[in-house]
């Protein structure tokens, strides 16, 4: 039977660790870990879920993990991969996220007394950071680190790099405050393994240092490979922003979409990172991929496993559905909003109800006035040689009028031309 660290290391989730001997201490010991969340909004986003999934990983191998919310330091923002200051937040906006992270991350950890010596802890280090004295701060811990140390993290000198953007001293001082929750985490919980980003390994060996100097104790980092995509822009984020948890932000369609579109160089690894699926199935994956790419299995699966843990079974199977929908005459189906998510990037424009009225509005015209036909002629020819849909379902009559009857959801008509070209009409 794989260890944890071994099956981390199978996923490819393991970048960096502090010491050869932690796979073994984790296969034998029951350890306290923990990783930190940005509360910067009101909603994780799918570029916190390995985060997220680890502590998972961590909690059903028998760890107990910590989710850290950065109350504190959400109120400077950590530098690591920045390329520039970030706004800062005022706590009410602070609060009012943490509430929101709070009801998302007890979806995938278990917070209850059930879980026995696994029970997960969700801290806030505003808590402790709101209380610090600055002198006594800056005798009891800033002592410990050298500016010429601080200043060779790499996260550092990237910024330092840049003159016209630079660093403030409000920011510098951040890795000072991470090693300190990772210091009071170790005295409040007996934390001794700190989770992160591969940016944040300078953070977390500050950390570890800190706990050596002040206690005299063993502890322990362990990072994940920072996650982009294939063109190097940052996962978790596409046209209109970032892909979020919270369904009000990204519906479940929306988000079963993201992972569906994932590239075939990549989805072997997403598939690792962000399910559960055993070595054997993986590697099945992987030779679908390369036998069998048009039928996009490992995409499928990746978008059904994530969907299914974010929002749950019947979201994900609603979602597929909806995807299944887009070319098919179960598209009447479809609620309001998921009928506008599936058919997001379909050509659109608004016509006036009034249209509808007195005998209804020719398909003929309607596929010209949408530009699915050039010509009336050509509208015509198309819907004889049933290459015409209306609502997914195949018009051959080429006098065939459009009504309210023909609405979906009371507003919305959709158009085809041939297998691919849409177009969709709202009635205001």
């Amino acid at each position: 039977m794989r260890g944890l660290l071994a099956d981390l290391r199978f996923r490819g989730l393991v970048q960096q660790v502090s010491d050869a001997g932690l796979a073994d201490t984790l296969d034998g010991e029951t350890v306290t870990a923990y990783a930190g969340f940005d509360p910067s909004a009101d909603s994780l986003h799918v570029g916190h879920l390995i985060g997220v999934f680890y502590l998972r990983r961590l909690q059903q191998a028998g760890h107990r993990p910590i989710a850290l919310a950065g109350g504190g330091t959400g109120m400077i923002g950590d530098p690591s991969g920045k390329s520039e200051e970030r706004q800062l937040l005022s706590a009410d906006t602070l609060e009012a996220n943490m509430t929101g992270i709070r009801a998302q991350l007890g979806r995938f950890l278990d917070f209850t007394p059930a879980a026995g010596a696994a029970q997960a802890v969700l801290v806030d280090n505003s808590e402790w950071l709101g209380e610090l004295r600055l002198l006594e701060f800056l005798r009891d811990v800033g002592k410990h680190f050298g500016v010429g140390q601080m200043i060779a993290k790499e996260t550092v000198r990237a910024r330092l790099a840049t003159p016209e953007q630079g660093m403030s001293f409000t920011e510098f001082s951040y890795m000072l405050l991470q090693a300190y929750d990772f210091l009071r985490l170790s005295d409040d919980y007996g934390c001794r393994l700190q989770l992160g980003g591969s940016d944040q390994w300078g953070n977390i060996t500050m950390g570890i240092d800190l706990i050596r100097r002040l206690r005299g104790e063993e502890a322990w980092g362990l990072t994940w490979p920072l996650l982009v995509r294939p063109d190097g822009t940052k996962f978790g984020k596409t046209a209109s922003g970032n892909v979020w948890l919270d369904e009000r932000r990204t519906s479940a369609y929306q988000l079963f979409q993201f992972f569906l579109r994932t590239e075939d160089s990549v989805v072997g690894t997403y598939l690792r990172y962000y399910t559960w699926l055993d070595h054997e199935r993986l590697e099945e994956l992987d030779t679908a991929v390369a036998t069998r790419p048009e039928a996009r299995e490992s995409q499928r699966t990746l978008a059904r496993e994530v969907t299914r843990l974010v929002h749950g079974a019947e979201a994900a199977a609603k979602a597929e559905r909806a995807a299944a929908a887009l070319f098919s005459e179960e598209i009447a189906g479809l609620d309001e909003r998921t009928l506008v998510d599936v058919l997001a990037d379909a050509p659109s424009s608004t016509w006036s109800r009034d249209r509808l009225a007195d005998g209804g509005l020719s398909l003929v015209e309607a596929m010209v006035e949408t530009g699915l036909a050039p010509s009336r002629s050509a509208a015509r020819t198309t819907i004889e040689q049933g290459g015409a849909y209306v609502n997914n379902h195949r018009e051959l009559d080429r006098g065939r009028q459009l009504g309210p009857a023909d609405l979906l959801r009371d507003r919305y008509l959709l158009l085809r031309r041939g297998r691919r070209d849409q177009h969709l009409v709202r009635f205001g």
